[in-house]
């Protein structure tokens, strides 16, 4: 893989958004926490430093060590990065009267600097820090202020070192990516080669070299991920790779065999294995939702190894892991937190004894797809919503019994398919139900009930690191909330979650 501009993240929020923004310039990055920079960096033409919710004033101030970056490569230093440079170099760093954050507008923009070219003055940037730089590190110029923040540019003379107070990569600086680009293409001349295509002709060409005449079995989950997997896979290996589809009883309704049927068409060599008995039976009794990922994960391993011992000379396990599931699963002091453990990312039990091949673990989520259609994937397929691996089970808040998969189910088919009815099921990025461990009171007909509250979610997002509600019509809100109450036994009233994330995940678990 091509490794072009590496990102260091010090727990910023946003750092994902930064690699969002780099790869919508076709340059391939890579991020990496802080404390873990690569030891050979000769690949790499430019580096970027995030942002923090820590203060280069504190104790615990993440400090990373650029003897090797800084002066030597083109160097990029956003919020955190840039008072870190102001703060450790001859610069200083105060906290401000009032917290800066929000919108703000450039006043001031030097002329003639090629990082600001074909931005005007008055270009709204967006401001997320709670310090600020009273005084320029040393051979420091001056390139852009706001009214509040007199520094909110600069760069090191005798570097190509430049740093900005402002979060380019969120959508409320409007010239952000512009700036991206300035620094990127213009200053750091790093190239504009990492499109659908040469990403397909490059993993193919990996993929036959590291498997050679190999044997690879993948899990399919009838999703975009595992599906684009398979399909590069098999491009390179052809009936070498031996997909196997377990339902683990947490489907959506019918999913089983209506993936199996869509499969069929693709030239995958795919196998359905029916364990929905033997996962239910281990989750009965469990509540904990970390438990249930476990449980669920330890499960569809034991399956899988059960499967793949019928199967002669299998030496890998291919994953259809992708980047965001890398990115939340390195938990290191100042990075990213772990928010949820990700059962196909970190390695197999020893006594499986197969090597993981995860042809996918750099790309986004819209990259995978974009990658699926350079590949000729059905775009219905590749329009699938997001499911989690664990399936229903972190959508049944509480125990898991067959008669709540059986409402769950039933209620998702509703709510599902009267999205597609309405023409609203591609403006979705992410719709689902969720079953909640209360009853509520209702009345039908001269009866009282007392039964089962379900919530509703749908969400607009490009990867899932960030996500907003969407303002579904009242008229189809009211439509599905009737069906679900008349059509669906054992419910009596339907909610609609109304949270983003941040502060809120898309799931409830």
């Amino acid at each position: 893989m091509q490794h072009n501009v590496l990102i260091l993240d010090f727990g910023s929020q946003y750092t994902q958004l930064i690699a969002r923004r780099v790869r919508e310039l076709n340059i391939f990055c890579e991020i990496f926490p802080y404390n873990h920079i690569p030891s050979d960096l000769s690949s790499y033409k430019a580096v970027i430093l995030g942002g923090s919710p820590f203060s280069v004033r504190g104790e615990d101030a993440p400090h990373p060590d650029l003897s090797q970056i800084r002066g030597k490569m083109p160097l990029l230093a956003v919020c955190y990065g840039a008072q870190y440079l102001a703060h450790f170099s001859g610069g200083e760093v105060a906290a401000s009267n009032t917290r800066e954050y929000g919108r703000a507008n450039l006043s001031y923009i030097k002329e003639g600097e090629t990082f600001f070219d074909g931005v005007s003055e008055n270009s709204q940037v967006w401001m997320s820090h709670s310090d600020s730089i009273k005084a320029l590190p040393t051979n420091a110029v001056k390139l852009a202020s706001t009214h509040d923040v007199e520094y909110a540019a600069y760069k090191i003379e005798g570097e190509t070192t430049y740093a900005i107070q402002y979060h380019p990569e969120v959508y409320h600086s409007t010239d952000g990516k512009k700036m991206l680009e300035n620094f990127l293409v213009k200053i750091a001349e790093v190239p504009q080669n990492f499109t659908p295509n040469a990403f397909v002709d490059e993993m193919v060409a990996e993929l036959k070299e590291k498997l050679g005449n190999d044997k690879v079995v993948l899990g399919l989950s009838g999703g975009v991920d595992s599906t684009v997997a398979a399909v590069l896979l098999n491009k390179a290996i052809g009936q070498n790779l031996y997909c196997i589809f377990v339902n683990n009883g947490l489907l959506r309704k019918n999913e089983f065999q209506n993936v199996l049927d869509q499969y069929k068409g693709m030239g995958l060599n795919v196998k359905g294995v029916d364990a929905g008995d033997r996962f239910l039976g281990e989750l009965a009794g469990i509540s904990d939702p970390e438990t249930k990922r476990k449980t669920i994960g330890r499960v569809f391993i034991e399956v899988f190894d059960d499967e793949s011992h019928l199967l002669e000379d299998v030496k890998w396990l291919a994953q259809g892991t992708i980047y965001p599931d890398v990115i939340e699963s390195v938990s290191v002091k100042g990075p990213s937190a772990t928010i949820k453990s990700h059962h196909n990312v970190g390695g197999l039990p020893d006594y499986m004894k197969l090597k993981i091949v995860e042809p996918l673990r750099m790309l986004f989520k819209d990259e995978v797809r974009r990658v699926g259609a350079t590949l000729g994937i059905d775009p219905e397929l590749l329009g699938r919503h997001p499911f989690p691996g664990p399936g229903l089970s972190i959508r049944i808040l509480g125990d898991i019994t067959p008669e709540k998969v059986r409402i769950l189910q039933d209620v998702d088919s509703v709510f599902i398919e009267g999205l597609k009815s309405w023409g609203l099921y591609d403006k979705v990025w992410q719709a689902g139900a969720i079953l909640l461990p209360v009853n509520s009171v209702g009345v039908m007909g001269d009866e009282r009930t007392y039964e089962k509250v379900v919530a509703l979610r749908a969400v607009e997002s490009t990867d899932g690191m960030t996500a907003d509600w969407v303002h579904l019509p009242y008229d189809f809100l009211m439509k599905v909330s009737n069906d679900i109450i008349n059509k669906v036994k054992g419910v009596n009233r339907v909610v609609y979650d109304i949270s983003s994330k941040p502060p809120a995940t898309i799931e409830w678990e």
